[in-house]
């Protein structure tokens, strides 16, 4: 096949995986800004603010739970019948919970079964986004030039702020065109009634994508070992069996670019609101401008990884989020709209240079066979203990010591934890990915 051939079969696999992640993503956003900004007086009223803001962010960390689970499931069959039909699955059920929600009645209506009905949808929603990533990501990977791989799976990467773009957008404009009663009173439910097309647009994209020549090969070579008679072990089982160290440095890779992701768009939303008494328009509005950026420079980052390493961008990454994190609180403390911009896009900045090596890089940690459930329970269950629980940690920590620092603490700590986890494991760019053998942490 020749350059150019390749060139847009590649192009249309990143098109495929990226509509898909943007939907996804979309959905999964647009639940944790209204679980900020909306949910707390639709379905869990109370006298106190904090506290139904801290129940309805519960809700969102309820997500991250299911996603481990939606990890393991997706993983297991993904690596046994293919990328493409799971990732397919994933996108209908993300979207089919969104639209839900959109229908959802509040608790005025229908009482105690609103917050239930909305946590059980919300568990829907993370189990899918736990088999998204590692599909989307690998499909890609697994396509893709090996030159050029942290370029081209950065891209379905780049669905997380086009997702966040679409979803803040929305919100922002919905905002600030009605006044704060209609919004709350059904205004925010456009968003995610508007899921349903985003799905149909992303299965019409996605279904049209073949299944990666890696994964077929490795199929084929199951099915001889089939045929002569060998045993085949859970993908899962062969993960913890064979990989242990790949999975537990995938999972402290995640932990900075998760925590301070969050920190930095999801809990800027509930501070600046609630201790800063901002509007929603104008946090929406700043976290939109980061988002752009984000856009812009994810594939930036991931092209400079396949030139220079994972390695030495992932830890550029972390230590900058880490130190960031305390200038990220004096800039919004301001309250000036320049300042937060910049403290957002300054955060997203150092995040990229995590996010954007981040596909190839846990791409590379395992072998074929095993990599969807390997890159699926790695990433996964990192999000369990960085983002799922970082907005609670850190509402708590603001109100607790009534002092933004105690956050930026808390996200420099997760550096040191994804410092160490990256910078004792061997540079990975170089690895061919239809190569099965464990690999070595010390390896290059």
């Amino acid at each position: 096949m020749s350059d150019r051939s390749n060139d847009r079969n590649i192009i249309k696999v990143v098109a495929a995986s990226m509509a898909g992640t943007t939907v996804e993503w979309y959905d999964f956003f647009l639940y944790g800004v209204a679980a900020a900004v909306v949910f707390p007086a639709v379905f869990f009223p109370s006298d106190d603010p904090a506290v139904g803001t801290l129940l309805a962010l519960g809700t969102f960390a309820i997500g991250f739970i299911a996603r481990p689970v939606g990890g393991l499931v997706f993983g297991h069959y993904g690596d046994r019948i293919g990328r493409k039909t799971l990732l397919v699955v994933s996108l209908v059920m993300m979207g089919a919970a969104t639209f839900a929600i959109g229908l959802l009645p509040g608790y005025a209506t229908i009482g105690i079964a609103a917050p239930l009905l909305l946590t059980l949808l919300r568990l829907v929603q993370g189990f899918a986004l736990g088999g998204e990533w590692g599909g989307a990501v690998l499909i890609v990977s697994e396509h893709g030039d090996p030159a050029r791989r942290g370029f081209w799976a950065s891209w379905p990467q780049a669905g997380v702020p086009v997702g966040q773009l679409l979803a803040n957008g929305l919100l922002f404009v919905l905002a600030a065109v009605q006044d704060e009663a209609t919004f709350q009173s059904w205004g925010w439910r456009i968003p995610f009634l508007l899921s349903a097309v985003l799905v149909l647009i992303g299965l019409y994209i996605r279904l049209s994508v073949e299944e990666s020549p890696v994964f077929k090969a490795a199929q084929e070579e199951a099915a001889r070992a089939a045929a002569a008679g060998e045993k085949q072990a859970m993908p899962i089982v062969e993960v913890f069996r064979r990989y242990p160290r790949e999975v537990f440095t995938a999972m402290g890779a995640r932990f900075a670019e998760n925590v301070s992701y969050y920190i930095f768009t999801i809990v800027v939303t509930t501070y600046a609101t609630q201790r800063l008494e901002l509007t929603s328009s104008f946090v929406l509005g700043a976290v939109l401008i980061g988002a752009a950026v984000h856009l812009v420079t994810i594939p930036v980052w991931g092209a400079l990884s396949d030139r220079y390493g994972r390695r030495p961008l992932y830890l550029l990454g972390a230590a900058g989020v880490g130190i960031w994190g305390f200038a990220f609180i004096a800039l919004i403390d301001t309250r000036s709209f320049g300042a937060f911009v910049l403290a957002i896009v300054g955060g997203l900045l150092f995040h990229g240079a995590m996010y954007g090596p981040q596909a190839a890089f846990l791409s590379e940690l395992f072998g074929t066979k095993v990599r969807y459930s390997g890159v699926s329970v790695g990433y996964q269950l990192a999000s369990i203990a960085a983002g799922g629980i970082a907005p609670i940690v850190a509402v708590w920590l603001y109100t607790t010591f009534d002092s933004g620092y105690a956050v930026a603490v808390y996200v420099a700590l997760s550096a040191v934890l994804t410092i160490v986890a990256v910078g004792t494991y061997g540079e990975t760019s170089r690895r061919d990915l239809a190569a099965d053998p464990a690999v070595k942490g010390t390896s290059a």
